[in-house]
This record gives C-alpha cells, structure tokens and sequence, in this order.
C-alpha cells in the first residue's frame, strides 16, 4: 500500500546550490534523499513546493514523498532523519500523513518569502551569510511606495532569470510588508507563485529607489519596460528565506 508523506524544512542554504539537483555542487534535495533513504530502508523521491536557488535559505519548506510502508512512530522518525541531517544544516521540523492527492508544490495556495537586510555602515560580523548590508541611508518610506508599485497583477519580464522555464511572466503578489526594527528591515513577498529570481530583482530595485539612485518615475519604468537589461542587480541570495507555504 502507498503512502504520502509531506515534511517540513529548515535549512541554512550557505553551502547548497540551491533546493533541486544540480551537477556542479551538492543540493538540498540530494541530501534529504540520501538521507531519508538510509532511515526508510528504500529509495525516495521527494517533491519540494519551492525551488530556492543558491545561498536561499528556509524556515519551513515544504516537501512530500510517496512510500510503500508506513511511519509508524513521528517521534522516532524524526529523531532518527535529524540525527544523519545534523552535519548539513538542515533540519526536519513536522511530518505529516497526507492524502495520496497531495502535491507539495501544485497543491500549495500561496508562498510567503522574506527579505532581510541590516542597514548600517559597518560590516557584519554575525550575520555575513543571513542578511544583505547596505550601508547607504534607506528611506523606509520609498520603499514602501515602491513595494504598493509591485503588489497587484503584472508582467514580471524585468526580474525575470533569463534561465526561467515559467510557461507566463505574469504574476500576482498578494502582499508586499515591509517591516523596520533599528537597522534591520524586512520585506515580506505573498504570492501563489514567483519567478525565477523575482524576488531578488525585485530587491534589488527597490535599493535602488530607497537609496535614491532611482525615482519612482524610473522606478515604474523599469516595472513597465518588461525589459530584463534595465533591472537593477539582484539582491544576493544570503538574505533571503522561504518562510511558509500555505495550502
């Protein structure tokens, strides 16, 4: 008889290249197969509902697998996958029984994704690899302008990875939150779906209008251009995070 089970992930993605197999470095993916294979006594196949790239990180990523025997014991089941994940920074946090229906990444209603950048001159000594610095004065209010630009249904095209395999670049963001503590801010994306580097060029030019190198007359330009060459340089990878899929 099958079964389907879906896990939830944490993961510091410093030294992955990204969630999905790739042949020029260790991935996510990879890792949890290996190891959920030792545990499980037989080949597994996961499906993750986000494909983060290189250096993104997650709170609670989203994967499922279909297996022909049943987890008899959570408890023991997740003291034994962490116990072989505890060398790569990746951590399984809850497992689910699901319906054989379940599909992590074509079930899932909405993704949320966070942002986080310190703002201040001096460099990072904790956080290098989980946040970007900027060390140019952000003018909190034009970012949030510029995040209400984003919010909506529109052509994504300019912070579209060229390597994207996404069938439309239209997309609709639910939400964009930007939050302020001290020198840290936070932007958090909700939407069903987000392009291939989106949120990171999205990132990337609202720094460039809330340092004031851009207004927001250019600002909306380059939404509208659906011009690639005019996006500003995506924001690096270290500060970013999936935080939660929604079903």
């Amino acid at each position: 008889m099958e079964h389907n089970y879906q896990i939830i992930i944490e993961y510091d993605g410093t030294k992955f290249v990204g969630w999905q197999y790739q042949k020029n470095g260790i991935s996510v993916q990879e890792i949890l197969e290996k190891k959920l294979k030792k545990v499980l006594k037989q080949k597994v196949k996961i499906i993750g509902a986000g494909r983060t790239d290189a250096g993104v990180h997650a709170f609670k990523q989203s994967a499922n697998f279909n297996i022909n025997k049943k987890i008899q014991n959570f408890k023991i089941f997740l003291n034994s996958i962490n116990f072989f994940l505890n060398d790569y920074s990746i951590s399984i946090i809850d497992i689910k029984k699901k319906k054989l229906n379940f599909h992590s990444r074509y079930s899932a209603k909405e993704r949320i994704y966070e942002y986080k950048i310190t703002n201040r001159y001096s460099s990072l000594a904790l956080d290098k690899k989980r946040t970007w610095l900027v060390k140019k004065r952000i003018d909190i209010n034009l970012l949030k302008k510029g995040a209400k630009i984003l919010t909506g249904k529109h052509d994504f095209s300019t912070f579209r990875a060229s390597s994207c395999t996404a069938k439309s670049p239209i997309k609709k963001i639910n939400n964009i939150k930007v939050t302020k503590r001290t020198k840290f801010i936070t932007i958090q994306f909700r939407s069903k779906s987000f392009l291939q580097n989106q949120v990171r060029s999205m990132v990337g030019c609202l720094k460039y209008l809330s340092c004031k190198k851009w207004n927001l007359k250019k600002f909306r330009k380059v939404l509208i251009s659906k011009d690639r060459k005019l996006c500003a340089p995506p924001a690096p990878a270290c500060g970013l995070y999936l935080v939660k899929i929604i079903y």
